[in-house]
């Protein structure tokens, strides 16, 4: 009877023990899941108030993004942002609350399509071009200090007339642009001796005469191709670029130039420095930025296209003009024949391919290197092999010191990234 009362006695201490544990416990777990949401709500408000990312772009893009760096030249350029060129972007627009964008103030905003006053872009193309150049926190545009002129002449559809496009051209031209990068093409008119039926092309041309370099894609249908570059690309001043992969090797979409001349429609064969494409750019799995999340809140992601390798030349001829502010339209060495001087020094100076001596009609001139560009007008201002006389811009051809450097088979992607798909779909 004793040990019975024991036990009971032990049951009933256990119970009130559990009984006041109990609330203990459930207290702790809501003081956790409080701190827990508090956090939450704390990161958010934050990122929300100092423009913070929380997560950013996911290492494999960044990784891409680096391997394009290396293959052109972008990670040996330091000091250099683009800063005091002005570069006139003609695309759907731009969304500015993209967290890559919302440090970035336009020095001008037109809208063809739609006549708003503030920036937008519906259609996101625009959008992926611009974080090409200018992004900042978590893709690298790679001339992020230049002024950023848009003009938006593709519509939602991602279409855009002749008209609408040559309108924008010539917005940019009056609102004092030194580049006007064009990630668009379609069929160009009759053009015959500098005259041409084509409202695009003539924009272009009069864009042009006033010292203004204009860069363009050279066009996607390299599957199917239809045997020249795209319009305005074709135009012969303009620096036309196609697309390459993170190995080096010309993305298979990527249009070739017809360089021979040709009887209907009427084209004299081409010449250096100005044969089509004149050279390549990244242009297959580029980083690019998502306008609006993707409406589903995916700020980054990646895209394959000469538009891209168009948008990537732009940025780095905004370097080159910062570093030699004398090229551009109102330098003291500016106009048509410093166009045609650096594209000279393109063709001279560009990545070949394996084996390749002389322009290509997929693979252009080579890759395009900012570093060699920038060494080879370094090299030169420093040995006076730049002569300037009544105001014309005379070409002093160089050694060969760079022929060797600029064949040489390009780095291959770091072990974080993968291997270049030159299988891609076009999605561009």
């Amino acid at each position: 009877m004793e040990e019975e009362t024991i036990e009971n006695s032990s049951e009933v201490n256990n119970q009130k023990n559990y009984n006041s544990a109990l609330p203990w416990l459930i207290g702790s777990v809501s003081a956790l899941a409080f701190i827990l949401v508090a956090s939450v709500i704390f990161l958010w408000l934050r990122s929300v108030a100092d423009e913070i990312l929380i997560g950013g772009p996911p290492p494999t893009l960044t990784g891409w993004e680096q391997s394009y760096q290396e293959l052109t030249g972008f990670d040996e350029v330091s000091g250099l942002d683009g800063s005091g060129v002005a570069v006139c972007i003609v695309d759907s627009g731009i969304e500015m609350s993209h967290p890559d964008l919302r440090h970035l103030t336009l020095t001008g905003w037109f809208d063809v399509i739609n006549g708003q006053n503030e920036p937008y872009d519906d259609e996101g193309h625009g959008t992926a071009m611009a974080g090409i150049i200018v992004a900042k926190n978590g893709l690298s545009g790679n001339a992020q200090g230049v002024d950023l002129l848009v003009a938006k002449a593709i519509d939602s559809n991602g279409e855009g007339t002749d008209t609408g496009i040559a309108e924008a051209v010539n917005w940019c031209a009056d609102n004092q642009a030194d580049i006007i990068s064009l990630s668009l093409g379609g069929e160009g008119g009759i053009s015959f001796g500098g005259i041409t039926t084509d409202q695009l092309e003539s924009a272009v041309q009069d864009a042009l005469e006033q010292g203004i370099f204009v860069v363009a894609a050279a066009g996607n249908d390299g599957q199917d191709d239809d045997g020249d570059v795209s319009s305005p690309g074709s135009v012969e001043d303009v620096i036309c670029v196609g697309g390459a992969t993170r190995l080096g090797n010309v993305w298979r979409g990527s249009s070739q130039g017809d360089n021979d001349g040709r009887l209907w429609p009427p084209m004299l064969p081409r010449s250096d420095p100005d044969m089509k494409p004149e050279i390549l750019a990244p242009g297959a799995e580029v980083p690019i930025l998502f306008a609006g999340g993707a409406g589903d809140g995916a700020w980054w992601g990646w895209a394959s296209g000469t538009s891209a390798a168009t948008a990537w030349v732009s940025g780095g001829l905004a370097i080159i003009l910062e570093a030699h502010p004398e090229l551009q339209r109102e330098g003291a060495s500016g106009g048509p024949n410093a166009i045609e001087f650096i594209k000279t020094q393109l063709s001279e100076n560009s990545h070949m391919d394996d084996g390749q001596s002389e322009h290509d009609d997929k693979f252009g001139y080579g890759i395009f290197r900012i570093d060699l560009m920038l060494e080879v007008l370094s090299n030169s201002s420093s040995e006076e092999e730049l002569e300037y006389s009544s105001g014309y811009l005379q070409h002093i051809d160089i050694n060969d010191s760079n022929q060797a450097e600029r064949r040489k088979t390009p780095k291959v992607p770091p072990a974080s990234s993968t291997k270049a798909a030159e299988w891609l779909e076009l999605t561009d």
